[in-house]
């Protein structure tokens, strides 16, 4: 590995610890050139081919995922490190799930369900890209079935609390 600021080869390892999401180990080096820190993290390697909607296979990579998950989540409420946890606990469940290969369709329908859980202008970005909407009616059936889920979950808030009462 090499230094990100000086591409120094000799580096040392300052902290070790598990990241958050409990999937990786994340690593505080320090460049012995440079004497400047940085972070690495270090995550298991899932051979997994994801199945693209034109039949070819492909790699699955993280990082993809990440970067989809992040285009969709600019500017809204989740945070960067919310995104990596999400892209994490999809990669998590893919191991779990102990399967060589996956239909885009599905990775795709496991990152929305994420999304929508967390924050429905998420949700809505992703989709658009995701499921390719024709028109605007596609986009408005989408938009409709966030708000039927959130004015039903509101309904039975606000029954838990009168019953409370």
């Amino acid at each position: 590995m090499k230094c990100p600021f000086c591409q120094h080869l000799e580096l040392k390892v300052t902290d070790s610890r598990d990241a958050p999401e409990g999937n990786a180990i994340r690593r505080r080096r320090e460049c012995l050139n440079c004497m400047r820190r940085f972070t690495t993290f270090e995550t298991i390697e899932l051979t997994l081919q994801v199945l693209k909607r034109d039949g070819r296979f492909e790699e699955f990579q993280q990082q993809k995922l990440i970067n989809g998950l992040s285009s969709a989540c600019n500017h809204t409420t989740i945070s960067h490190d919310q995104v990596i946890a999400i892209a994490s606990k999809i990669t998590g469940d893919l191991l779990q799930m102990q399967v060589r290969e996956i239909a885009t369709k599905e990775l795709g329908d496991m990152a929305m369900k994420e999304l929508q859980a967390l924050d429905p202008i998420a949700y809505i970005r992703f989709a658009c890209v995701y499921r390719r909407f024709k028109n605007i009616e596609e986009l408005m059936d989408a938009i409709q079935s966030i708000k039927s889920k959130d004015d039903a979950k509101k309904l039975e808030e606000e029954l838990d609390g009168a019953q409370k009462n």
